[in-house]
């Protein structure tokens, strides 16, 4: 069974990137601002880091 802990989204806002985390278990929202060079390096970050754990990237949630 599938429990879904965290969930996370950038959001573009009147010219501002912000990361939005939700924690399913606690219930909380955390929300900080992103420069845009770091929202333009996350597909290859995530490449990356899944290059290094040895996984798959996912190709969306089902």
């Amino acid at each position: 069974m599938e429990t879904l802990l965290y969930s996370a989204e950038i959001v573009h806002e009147d010219g501002t990137y912000k990361l939005v985390v939700h924690d399913m278990v606690r219930n909380t929202v955390q929300v900080t601002l992103v420069p845009k060079s770091a929202v333009d390096k996350l597909p290859t970050f995530l490449s990356v880091l899944s290059a290094k754990l040895g996984t798959v990237p996912a190709q969306g949630r089902r």
